[in-house]
């Protein structure tokens, strides 16, 4: 099942009912912003994923800044918008695909395959010349049945517990290098990464266009990380659990499969201040 849809693609299926296109654009500074920008215009019949509402849940101080929504919730929220278990989801932003990304790993673990991001996000969209839309959709609600699979994704303490006991674990950050190494930290409260995390900047599987890298690309350097690299030992995270899909998405279509998320992420991580944190290159690290 493609993981990628070009614009070409998408725009021949517009009028398809079967497809069903959510607009994820975000910003993390502004966090009305992606909203505001959506009904200025959007992919026509695109309707709007508010990370911080519909590809999240409730924030307590020790879960992380995008804790994940119950699973519930989120299928309420895709069958509110004319989903059902053999649509065609497309997921897009203009970031070059975190919060699509999300999006797209959140119905997975649901458990819906058949789901999409579009291959350069809106960028691509309006530099082939394609139209905007200011006109809202008028969600058709449709019967969804939706099951989460908890062997996805890692809880705080499993991650603790692996780093370790489980040698074989390869830990992934998302996050800037200069976030990683704790250098600067402009959005939670302590600077540095998880100890033994390996850096892998998710604009980095990225062409110069927000295009997605080919999959031998991918594959290359999701490989020059760690030795010996199984990607079924793989967990990835960022700063709150969103950045680090699109690193899960960059494997699973560079085919190497099966990786984990922990989605509390580096702010979840921080909120006990009894767990350890590391500052500089990965060598500085136990």
């Amino acid at each position: 099942m493609n993981m990628l849809v070009s614009c070409a693609e998408l725009a021949a299926y517009l009028d398809d009912r079967n497809w069903v296109i959510f607009d994820c654009r975000h910003d993390l500074m502004d966090l009305g912003k992606g909203e505001r920008m959506y009904r200025e215009g959007h992919i026509p019949g695109a309707h709007f994923a508010h990370l911080d509402i519909d590809l999240s849940g409730e924030k307590n101080g020790t879960n992380g800044r995008h804790p994940l929504p119950p699973p519930a919730a989120f299928g309420a929220f895709l069958a509110r918008h004319g989903v059902t278990g053999t649509s065609r989801i497309v997921a897009y932003d203009d970031a070059g695909g975190p919060y699509a990304a999300r999006l797209w790993w959140l119905a997975r673990w649901v458990g819906l395959n058949n789901v999409a991001l579009l291959d350069g996000g809106l960028p691509a969209w309006t530099a082939a010349g394609l139209p905007l839309s200011r006109e809202m959709p008028v969600p058709r609600p449709a019967a969804l049945r939706t099951q989460a699979n908890p062997l996805m994704l890692l809880s705080a303490a499993e991650v603790q517990a692996r780093l370790r006991d489980d040698a074989a674990m390869t830990l992934i950050d998302a996050r800037a290098p200069e976030r990683y190494r704790g250098e600067v930290e402009p959005i939670d409260p302590v600077g540095g990464h998880i100890p033994g995390a390996h850096n892998r900047f998710f604009k980095d599987n990225l062409c110069a266009d927000l295009t997605l890298r080919s999959p031998e690309e991918l594959r290359t350097a999701f490989r020059m990380l760690a030795p010996e690299l199984n990607p079924s030992q793989v967990v990835h995270q960022c700063g709150s659990g969103v950045t680090a899909c699109a690193n899960l998405f960059a494997m699973e279509y560079a085919g190497l499969s099966g990786s984990k998320l922990y989605a509390g992420s580096w702010s979840e991580w921080v909120s006990d201040p009894a767990r350890p944190v590391s500052k500089g290159p990965l060598r500085d690290g136990p």
